[in-house]
């Protein structure tokens, strides 16, 4: 469902460019939370609590669980990124990258291959945030739709670098350190 909504945030936003692309996006995720809000079937304004076992068969506790999960997801959130770093993807999203008017003038499909980055980005997102309302075992439009995530998946590359996966990363990390040591 996440990749449903990256494409179509992507076919509504990318044919901005630069600091109107970002400015769209975040303004996407306002949006997304008003209407969250007020949406009574999904809780509305008011959340909904989320009931968990204390312990998982084979695992142990609930924590652990999750931390297992969320271990998977990042991996195979890691791996789809190596595949594509490599791959004839990939390397149209680096021309991309690189210089979007000469990649459009040597014939890459840029919008193509722009869509095809939201939808990717938009079900690794999702991937990503689905144990996190389990883990806090109360859900609300702000925990989730909130300005802070959106402007930290935009600061994560920013910090780390944008040439490889490994830069996402390395602001992931930096970001979680730095933001746990300053609270």
């Amino acid at each position: 469902m996440s990749a449903v909504v990256g494409f179509g945030m992507g076919y509504l936003t990318l044919r901005l460019r630069g600091a109107f692309f970002a400015i769209a996006t975040l303004a996407l995720a306002v949006v997304l939370e008003t209407l969250v809000v007020n949406w009574e079937y999904v809780g509305g304004s008011r959340g909904a609590y989320i009931i968990h076992p204390q312990t998982v068969p084979l695992v142990g506790s609930y924590i652990r669980y999750l931390f297992l999960i969320m271990m998977l997801l990042a991996i195979a959130g890691l791996t789809v990124a190596r595949l594509i770093e490599r791959s004839r993807l990939g390397y149209g999203f680096a021309t991309i990258r690189d210089d979007e008017l000469a990649a459009e003038a040597a014939g890459v499909p840029t919008l193509r291959l722009k869509l095809i980055a939201t939808t990717i980005s938009g079900g690794l997102m999702g991937m990503a945030g689905a144990p996190f309302p389990y883990y806090i075992s109360f859900l609300q439009p702000d925990s989730t739709f909130g300005l802070d995530y959106a402007v930290n998946s935009i600061a994560m590359p920013l910090i780390g670098g944008t040439t490889s996966w490994v830069g996402p990363l390395i602001g992931a990390i930096l970001l979680a350190r730095f933001s746990r040591s300053s609270a």
